[in-house]
């Protein structure tokens, strides 16, 4: 004979797998909201920034080295090997990755650099150029750079954590209110905060502003 503490517990199984297969539906519908929230937010900066017309990037380089060598592998693989072939000879590193421009009559171009920094030991880098002839204004070129720099940092980001390295990423900047660049600072610094990673702006973004400068001259 049931006691009226199991009939109460069969009433209560019964009420909470109604409840279950009401709300088994809502909560798929959250999920899936939020997985699209989070392919959003890792989706490549550059769709977000508005452009007058046409396509992004026209020509895309190769990775190359400083001399020239170009990397026939993906900057991935190629920055495994080398934090390896680092540790390996005892090297404490630190990353910097930062991109420029310049226009060049009706053609833009764009330099990203990821540079290695052997503390007390020199250093070395790997660049990469593309060229477009989209129209920007200097807000939406600082911000294409700034995406640039992003999206091959988050790339990266899961090695250098990997091999408990530091990374900052660069923004050809300046902090002077005076200067135009200044106008998209704010955004920048938002994007790349916003995605955990350390910032630096001018005098102190040597990545974008020196190295990746002279690469676009």
């Amino acid at each position: 004979m049931m006691s009226e503490f199991d009939s109460e517990k069969k009433v209560i199984s019964q009420y909470s797998f109604q409840t279950i297969g009401r709300i088994a539906p809502m909560v798929e519908r959250c999920i899936e909201a939020a997985s699209v929230q989070v392919r959003l937010l890792f989706r490549p900066l550059e769709k977000y920034i508005k452009y007058p017309q046409g396509t992004i990037m026209e020509q895309q380089q190769e990775w190359r080295t400083l001399n020239g060598q170009r990397i026939n592998i993906s900057i991935a693989d190629e920055t495994f090997a080398v934090l390896t072939r680092e540790k390996k000879l005892g090297h404490e590193l630190k990353v910097c990755i930062g991109t420029d421009s310049q226009v060049k009559g009706k053609i833009a171009e764009f330099a990203t650099v990821v540079v290695f920094i052997r503390k007390g030991k020199g250093g070395f880098m790997y660049i990469r150029n593309e060229t477009t002839k989209q129209k920007m204004n200097i807000k939406q070129r600082m911000l294409s750079e700034v995406a640039k720099s992003i999206e091959v940092a988050y790339e990266l980001s899961s090695i250098f954590s990997r091999f408990s390295v530091d990374m900052e990423v660069h923004a050809d900047i300046n902090t002077n209110p005076g200067f135009k660049s200044n106008d998209a600072l704010k955004e920048a610094m938002g994007y790349i905060v916003g995605m955990g990673f350390a910032f630096k702006a001018k005098p102190e973004a040597f990545a974008s502003s020196s190295c990746a400068n002279k690469m676009v001259q």
